[in-house]
């Protein structure tokens, strides 16, 4: 089980990150890949990846000896190469505690891993080279899913906290999860013993992860908030999709007309700049903006003359999500 203790300020300091990190989303899918026995996971997805890995990510396999990566590899970041950065910027003290912990016990130690302990800057530079490979191999070909994947999550959580408040959302994230006195307990039947973590006034960072199926992935350091990845039950992106999904989907509901219509209305604009925008008359764009606004997706204003059109939130909301029921997956395989 784990327990996370918030304080009051905690309260008012949990966030969902606004998009995904690039990098805790690569290492949840090479350990996914490494998992054993992973009835879950597509097969076309494993054959995919098995297919195009290139010889250099090998390395990032002696990191993970016991199945766990060192702490000082769980970075976030809204950019691989922020990512990147932030792995090298790593405390000294920190990489050979990382390193040392996931050897522990263990006879033989690969010699590029006790160059890296020692700071060499060749090992860096195999480290670095393994994970942009791994990168361009395992996530930039679905990344336009995950960021749609995650703009779906991101839209659910704040209906959820809208709807029913924090508590609320947090328990929709994790199913059999509760929070009492202050503590969020969120069961995990695979794990033996209890990990109590204290947030101590540093608040929650809340991430979805859509390639890792096993309960959730805590990154607790000193001084930072504690991140906590959920895994999200659609499981890992398999390009079945191209990019225009949502879309697609949406303008199956709204028609394509009234879809460009919201699309356009990035700011507020006219009937006529509507119109104009979208390629249509202006009695039409009129009449789709009256209909949208009687669905409590629009907006009008008027000032004089002048009519202006405005999206709504609930709009905003559905621009970013779409798709199926997504919430966090029970742990365990």
């Amino acid at each position: 089980m784990i327990r996370i203790h918030f304080s009051a300020d905690d309260f008012t300091r949990v966030r969902f990150a606004a998009r995904p990190s690039p990098l805790p989303e690569l290492h949840a899918a090479l350990m996914t890949l490494a998992a054993p026995h992973e009835e879950l996971l597509p097969g076309r997805w494993r054959t995919r990846l098995a297919r195009t890995m290139p010889t250099a990510v090998e390395p990032l396999a002696d990191l993970v000896p016991g199945g766990v990566a060192p702490a000082f590899l769980d970075v976030l970041g809204d950019t691989p190469d922020e990512g990147f950065a932030l792995i090298r910027a790593a405390a000294p003290t920190t990489v050979r505690a990382g390193l040392e912990q996931v050897y522990a016990g263990r006879r033989f130690v690969p010699p590029w891993i006790r160059a890296l302990h020692a700071g060499d800057a060749d090992a860096w530079r195999t480290l670095g080279r393994a994970q942009r490979a791994a990168h361009e191999a395992v996530l930039a070909p679905v990344w336009p899913q995950v960021q749609d994947l995650h703009r779906n999550e991101f839209a659910r959580h704040a209906l959820a906290v809208a709807e029913g408040g924090l508590g609320a959302a947090l328990t929709r994230l994790a199913p059999g999860s509760r929070l009492r006195d202050g503590v969020w307990e969120w069961p995990r039947p695979d794990t033996a013993g209890i990990r109590e973590i204290r947030l101590a006034g540093r608040g929650l960072v809340l991430r979805p992860t859509f390639h890792w199926r096993y309960g959730p992935l805590v990154q607790d350091l000193p001084d930072r908030p504690v991140a906590l990845a959920c895994p999200v039950a659609s499981g890992p992106p398999l390009l079945l999709a191209g990019p225009g999904a949502p879309d697609e989907a949406l303008a199956g509901v709204l028609g394509r007309t009234r879809l460009a219509l919201l699309h356009a209305l990035d700011e507020p604009r006219t009937t006529t700049g509507l119109a104009r925008r979208i390629g249509v008359s202006a009695a039409t764009a009129s009449a789709h903006a009256s209909a949208l606004r009687g669905a409590g997706l629009v907006t009008t204003t008027r000032t004089g003359r002048s009519v202006h059109h405005t999206r709504t939130a609930l709009a905003e909301l559905l621009l970013l999500g779409g798709g199926a029921d997504g919430r966090c997956a029970p742990d365990g395989p």
